[in-house]
């Protein structure tokens, strides 16, 4: 059986839905036909996420935003504190739910995608697109035919790279007897938590009101921990940092995101593109994801409207990328001290041009002035020593 399409896109994730609503829901544009294809329920869907960003005003999924603060709070090993605003940006927390939930409330008033679950096993490129091969939930063979694939499925494994650095996590959403929380501020960055030798460790808090908050343990390090590890260090950050002791755990979240100096392919075939993060959406510093595939789905929507080849744009700029990697080398050297790489510049750079700089908004006359308000010499010997790094496959977490 084969059915034919204008558009296929695999995965119905960040990357996958984004490009489908922006598809479906576009005014006074021509229409096609789009088929969104995702892997039944089990072990290839992706559990609930939640998804932060910044952004000026009113945003495109400002319905399913939980939370939104203006002021930011970094705080050193020693317990210093750096509390910040944000001016006209806001930085936004979305959970995967919610925004699954806005995206299906647009699409039933349009033209919505057809659904198909089922495991691809293979694409092919045809004389007038591309073939993707796909194994139903019932068993069965079916072969979708498109002029344009978007493939946003985890890649099997990484790229080579110079670095590669893992940020993992596990955060535990928390309802607390008494009100411990500030709900107008975000902790971007607690470093009072022990660091490993190589990388840096954090607690990051989101709060959604006094009594509730995401508090996450997360670190930038080369390998993951033992599970017990993350439990432990929630428990120590709580009990001993915040002196909060009486909580419950109403949900709880957990990733692996690689930090990497790698290059990723965005294209796979004539017809076959790659979206999100497997098409190089993360941005390798920081391990944020989800602006960059709104600014990457929005042109490759732009481009199939306008009747162009939709190739996936470049999500961060060349700069942008050889920043990172000199400060992931830094890093993973051992070269730099994280935590105070990280509590000096948000102490010195006005958080919203940081901000700017971290979307790759900023002019090589801002990059510059944040480069001499960070620690010269390590970024320096790194940049030197970096081109001699041979290109390595990474083994894994």
């Amino acid at each position: 059986m084969c059915v034919r399409s204008d558009v296929v896109i695999i995965g119905a994730g960040a990357a996958g839905l984004s490009l489908a609503e922006r598809l479906c829901t576009a005014t006074g544009r021509s229409a096609m036909t789009v088929r969104l294809v995702q892997p039944p329920p089990g072990p290839l869907r992706p559990p609930p996420r939640t998804w932060c960003f910044w952004e000026s005003g009113a945003g495109r999924y400002d319905e399913a935003v939980t939370a939104a603060w203006n002021r930011m709070r970094v705080r050193g090993t020693d317990g210093r504190l750096v509390d910040t605003r944000t001016d006209a940006l806001r930085y936004k927390m979305i959970r995967s739910p919610d925004f699954e939930a806005a995206v299906e409330r647009r699409l039933a008033s349009r033209a919505a995608p057809v659904r198909t679950e089922g495991v691809v096993e293979g694409i092919e490129g045809t004389a007038r697109g591309a073939q993707v091969l796909l194994r139903t939930a019932q068993g069965r063979h079916e072969t979708l035919s498109a002029r344009w694939v978007f493939d946003s499925r985890p890649l099997g494994s990484l790229p080579p790279a110079r670095t590669t650095l893992l940020q993992h996590f596990r955060g535990w959403f928390v309802r607390t007897t008494r009100p411990v929380f500030d709900p107008d501020s975000v902790e971007l960055m607690d470093f009072r938590t022990p660091q490993p030798e190589r990388g840096l460790a954090f607690s990051y808090v989101l709060p959604t009101s006094p009594h509730s908050a995401l508090v996450e343990y997360t670190q930038f390090s080369p390998s993951v921990l033992p599970s017990e590890e993350y439990d432990r260090a929630l428990r120590a950050y709580l009990d001993t940092v915040l002196a909060v002791r009486d909580y419950g755990i109403e949900a709880r979240e957990e990733g692996v995101i690689p930090m990497t100096d790698a290059r990723f392919a965005r294209q796979s075939g004539q017809s076959v593109f790659r979206i999100g993060a497997a098409g190089g959406a993360t941005r390798p510093s920081t391990g944020y994801t989800f602006a960059a595939i709104q600014r990457q789905t929005a042109a490759i929507a732009a481009a199939l409207h306008a009747g162009r080849r939709p190739v996936p744009p470049a999500p961060h700029s060349p700069r942008s990328r050889a920043m990172d990697a000199i400060l992931l080398h830094a890093l993973a050297s051992g070269r730099l001290d994280g935590a105070a790489f990280f509590t000096r510049l948000f102490s010195r750079v006005p958080a919203q041009r940081l901000l700017r700089f971290l979307d790759g908004a900023t002019s090589v006359y801002e990059d510059l002035a944040i480069g001499l308000n960070s620690p010269v010499l390590p970024l320096l010997r790194s940049a030197a020593t970096l081109p001699a790094q041979p290109l390595r496959p990474f083994p894994g977490p």
